[in-house]
Formats: structure tokens, sequence, C-alpha cells
């Protein structure tokens, strides 16, 4: 009972994010309009052109300051520079919880995507196999086992597909075990 009201609670939570997503552009649209509308002078026009570009900064600060703390994932630093370094940034920056709980998500949303696109792979991969290609879609054959039947140049196509999804299951499955 618990775990199913935990995935609840995300999915309710990834749904949010949509509406969010959503939300601005609709509100950017009726600010559009509003705009396009409105018989504003220039000092009003001005003020607004400033408020929305401290806004639009303040928010790729926010970004910048996320891809300078992502540059100890992959750091072939001691474990004292690192911790150097993280001392710096965190009294240069101020994340608090809810900034990480963001990334977090963002990061497992994306390792939830990658796997469901590794599963469509793997699953059209063999059915390439399995299922009869018309003859001419039949490129030829590489390896034959009889006389009607052997490996053509569709079925290594497909094996090169099956394994790019199995490459990727495995590697969104660590990468999402490594984020937990």
């Amino acid at each position: 009972m618990g775990k199913s009201k935990r995935i609840n609670d995300q999915i309710k939570k990834f749904q949010e994010l949509d509406d969010v997503q959503v939300s601005v552009d609709q509100k950017l649209e009726e600010l559009i309009n509003l705009l396009e509308n409105s018989e504003l002078d220039s000092d009003s026009i001005k003020n607004i052109h400033n408020k929305f570009n401290e806004a639009v900064e303040r928010k790729s600060n926010f970004i910048q300051e996320i891809e300078e703390f992502k540059k100890f994932d992959d750091s072939s630093m001691s474990r004292f520079e690192i911790a150097d370094d993280l001392e710096k940034l965190l009294s240069k920056y101020k994340l608090d919880s809810n900034d990480s709980k963001k990334i977090i998500i963002k990061d497992r949303g994306a390792n939830i995507s990658l796997i469901a696109i590794a599963l469509v792979l793997i699953v059209l991969g063999f059915a390439m196999i399995i299922m009869p290609a018309p003859p001419y879609f039949e490129m030829f054959t590489v390896f034959y086992f009889s006389q009607n039947d052997g490996v053509t140049l569709m079925d290594l196509i497909a094996l090169l597909i099956v394994f790019t999804g199995v490459y990727l299951f495995i590697h969104s499955m660590v990468s999402l075990k490594r984020s937990k």
C-alpha cells in the first residue's frame, strides 16, 4: 500500500510538472496578447522589459549554477580537491532541497524515458527478426543455413537495433540506481 501511494504521488508530481510547462506557455501567450492590445507609454514598456529580462537572467543563472555542480559527477580529481571545490561552490550559491529535488526528478524522468525507448528498440528488433519481410526488403543473404533459409542483412540490422536497445537499457538502469 505504501509503495503504490508513493508511486501515485510521483505520478501526480510529473503531471504537475507538465501542467506547469503548459501554464508557462499559456501565460506567455496571454502576456503577448495583453501587450499587443494595450496602450502603454515608453517608460512602462521599458519597465516591463527590464522585469522580464531580470526574470530570464535569474533562471539562466540558476541553470548555470547547477551545471557547475554537475562537473563533480565525472571528475577525476581527488576527494580532497572535490570537497574543497564543493565547499567553494556551496558558499557561492545557495541551493536548497527543493532545487535538488527538481534536479533529481528531471534526471530520473530522463532515465525512465530512456528505459522506455530501450524496451521499444528491443521489441522492434526482435519483431524484425521474427516477422517475415517481403523478398524485395530482405536485401541479400549473408550466410545460408539451407537453400531457402539463412541470415540476411535485415537480420543483422535487427540485431544491431536489439543490441542498441540492450545497451541503452543497461546504461539507464545503472544511472537510475546511481541516482538513488
